[in-house]
C-alpha cells in the first residue's frame, strides 16, 4: 500500500520538475557585466592591437657557448649591469689547466728563441773574424765553408724557435679564449630580469625554452603592437598612440614612435613558440613610454591605440573582364 502511493507521488514530483525546468529555459539570462570597462578610444580615427611591453634593448635571452656545471652565478633579479659585467662561470679546470700548460709553453718556446739568437750571433761573428783570415790564406777553405754552414745552420735553428714560439703563442690565446668563454658576460647594460640558473645545474648550449638569465634596459621602455595586416594601410609612421594599462583601464600612457619592422610576420600568441599554427599576420610597430611611477612590466600586455587614416574603403566595382562577371548567368525578364 506504501509502494502504491509514493509512485503516484513521484510522477507528480517529475511532472512538477519538468514544468520549471521548461519555464527556467524561457527566461532571459542576464548578460555579464565585464569585471573591468574597457578603455575608450582617444581618437576619432584609430587601430587598435594588442600591445606586449619589452627592453628597450629588446628582452636579451642570455645562453652560453660552453656546456657545463654553474660555478657561481653573480647577479640576482633586479640587479643592474654594465656592458661587459660578469654574470655566471661554468666550471672548466681542464680548460684552465690546459691555460697553464699553454703558458708554461709559451715561456719555454720564448727562451729557445733567445737560445737560437744567441748562437746565431755566435756563429756569424765566427764567420766575420775567419774572413780576412781566408784572404790571408790562415785557414783553409774546408774550415771557411764549415764556420758558412754553421752560420745558416744557426739562421735555421732561429727561424724553427721563432716558428714554434708563434705556434706556442697561437695555442695560449686559444686557450685562454676557451676560459673567457667559462665566464658568460652582459652583452648590454641593462636590468636582471629573471635567473633561471643556481650553482651545480648543467648549463645546455644552444637555443633553450628558458632562457639562463633574461635581461634588457628597462629605464627606457618599449611597446611592440601588434597591427592587423588589413589595417596596416591605414597606419602612419609617427602618429602618436596611447596605451592603457590592461586590468585598469583608468590609468593611461602617451607613447612616442620609435620605428617599424617593415615585415609583417605571423602573430604569436602568449607562448611565443614556433609550434604555433596561426591565421593572423600583423605588422610590428615599436612605441617607447618613460617608465616612470607607472606600473609597467616588461613582458606585460597592453591595449593600445593609434591614430590613424580616417579614409574609409571605397567598394570596389566589379571588373566586367572578371571570372565572375563572363560566368554570371544571364537572366532574361519577359
Amino acid at each position: 500500500m506504501k509502494s502504491r502511493l509514493t509512485l503516484p507521488t513521484l510522477g507528480v514530483l517529475g511532472i512538477l520538475g519538468g514544468l520549471w525546468l521548461v519555464l527556467q529555459a524561457g527566461t532571459p539570462r542576464p548578460v555579464a557585466q565585464p569585471i573591468v570597462q574597457p578603455a575608450a578610444a582617444p581618437y576619432q580615427s584609430y587601430v587598435a592591437g594588442g600591445g606586449m611591453i619589452e627592453a628597450s634593448t629588446r628582452n636579451v635571452a642570455i645562453s652560453t657557448p660552453t656546456s657545463g656545471v654553474i660555478a657561481k652565478v653573480n647577479v640576482k633579479v633586479g640587479d643592474r649591469v654594465e656592458q661587459g659585467q660578469a654574470l655566471f662561470h661554468i666550471n672548466g679546470r681542464d680548460l684552465e689547466t690546459q691555460l697553464i700548460t699553454r703558458q708554461a709553453a709559451t715561456t719555454l718556446a720564448k727562451m729557445q728563441v733567445r737560445e737560437a739568437e744567441l748562437l746565431l750571433a755566435n756563429a756569424r761573428r765566427r764567420l766575420d773574424q775567419a774572413k780576412p783570415l781566408h784572404d790571408r790564406n790562415v785557414i783553409s777553405p774546408d774550415e771557411f765553408a764549415g764556420r758558412g754552414h754553421e752560420a745558416a745552420l744557426a739562421d735555421a735553428r732561429l727561424a724553427s724557435a721563432r716558428a714554434n714560439a708563434d705556434l706556442a703563442a697561437a695555442q695560449l690565446q686559444e686557450a685562454e679564449a676557451a676560459v673567457e668563454r667559462l665566464t658568460v658576460r652582459a652583452p648590454v647594460a641593462g636590468d636582471i630580469l629573471q635567473v633561471n640558473v643556481a650553482p651545480g645545474e648543467y648549463a645546455q648550449t644552444g637555443t633553450l625554452s628558458k632562457p639562463l638569465i633574461l635581461m634588457g634596459d628597462t629605464q627606457t621602455l618599449h611597446v611592440r603592437i601588434d597591427i592587423d595586416e588589413n589595417d596596416a594601410w591605414r597606419f602612419i609612421q609617427g602618429t602618436p598612440a596611447k596605451g592603457f594599462l590592461r586590468g585598469n583601464s583608468a590609468i593611461s600612457f602617451d607613447l612616442r614612435f620609435a620605428y617599424v619592422e617593415p615585415f609583417v610576420v605571423p602573430k604569436t600568441s602568449l607562448t611565443g613558440l614556433s609550434a604555433e599554427r596561426v591565421d593572423t599576420r600583423v605588422l610590428q610597430v615599436i612605441y617607447s613610454v618613460n617608465r616612470g611611477d607607472l606600473p609597467l612590466y616588461a613582458g606585460q600586455q597592453v591595449d593600445v591605440y593609434v591614430k590613424a587614416d580616417g579614409r574609409a574603403v571605397a567598394p570596389r566595382r566589379a571588373d566586367p573582364q572578371s571570372v565572375e562577371h563572363r560566368h554570371r548567368p544571364t537572366v532574361t525578364v519577359r
